[in-house]
């Protein structure tokens, strides 16, 4: 079923941050990252599974997203799908090329309709799995929320564009997928293009919950959550960051196919007071609230 997409899912995030050395100590030491290169300017951190980085930090005036990364399936022509993204709206950026980063591979970019920057690798190295039993860090990145002005136009350019299915609809939000997770991508109606949030995948809830102690024990307010959300099925807890950038700990994403029926509004709609399943995540906090729509896209 994977190998009908185009896209095998998503690799990394890069992002712009005013004072890297905080940055850094953060995310390898509270957070749970490791570092896996770095250069003047610019920091490569990697999760425990088989990705050479998901998070890129590299030194700039403020905080905000510096591009996307999406993984091309091994068997998709990056001609064919860079004319795709084209063809649905999308800007090129950089032509079809070795790229100079951190664990290589062929790719290119794309400014989308909305001028986010959408990177495509394809054939990146592959590093070895750390063994992270006792460390409680994510393997890999969930998905990334994004902020949309026009939400119909942003799912029309991943699903014409990258090959993307929706998955489900809810009042305020859409979801996508790549693979089997039931969603890599949501898309939330908002009166800004900015990012939403980051979600880093556990292999487990032990793991995830672990991690979120980490956070609330270096001082950290959870920002919301412990709860299960209700597209995806996912156990959450969301935090900021020291630079304004909203961070989830996520795990048990749904797994889905082509069987799955595509929710609606009506499908996702909770009694008066809740925000998720269980029924036990209070509301997020106001500066939560705040960060979910204050990080541009660079």
């Amino acid at each position: 079923m994977e190998g009908r997409f185009l896209i095998s899912g998503l690799r990394s995030v890069e992002v712009e941050i005013p004072d890297l050395a905080a940055a850094r100590a953060f995310y390898t030491g509270t957070w749970g990252l490791v570092e896996a290169a770095q250069e003047t300017g610019s920091v490569w951190l990697r999760g425990s599974g088989p990705d050479p980085y998901i998070l890129r930090l590299t030194q700039g005036a403020r905080t905000g997203v510096l591009s996307i990364t999406w993984r091309a399936a091994q068997n998709t022509d990056l001609g064919e799908l860079r004319d795709r993204m084209i063809a649905a709206g999308g800007v090129l950026q950089d032509t079809i090329g070795d790229l100079a980063d951190h664990g290589g591979g062929t790719g290119f970019s794309v400014r989308d309709p909305s001028g986010r920057l959408v990177r495509v690798v394809q054939g990146d190295g592959q590093s070895a799995p750390l063994d992270a039993e006792d460390r409680h860090m994510p393997d890999r990145l969930a998905h990334v929320n994004i902020n949309s002005a026009d939400l119909d136009a942003d799912i029309a350019f991943l699903e014409r564009g990258l090959g993307f299915v929706l998955t489900d609809r809810s009042k305020m939000m859409g979801f996508l997928r790549t693979n089997s997770d039931h969603h890599s991508i949501v898309l939330a109606i908002a009166e800004v293009d900015t990012l939403n949030h980051v979600a880093f995948n556990h292999p487990d809830w032990e793991s995830m919950m672990k991690a979120s102690g980490r956070m609330t024990d270096a001082g950290f307010q959870i920002g919301w959550g412990p709860g299960r959300h209700g597209p995806g099925d996912n156990v959450f807890l969301y935090f900021v960051d020291p630079f304004g950038l909203v961070v989830e700990h996520t795990a048990e994403v749904l797994q889905v196919n082509d069987d799955y029926r595509v929710g609606g509004p009506a499908d996702w709609t909770w009694p008066p007071g809740r925000t998720d399943q269980w029924g036990i995540a209070p509301p997020k906090s106001k500066a939560c609230m705040i960060a979910q729509i204050s990080v541009p896209f660079l």
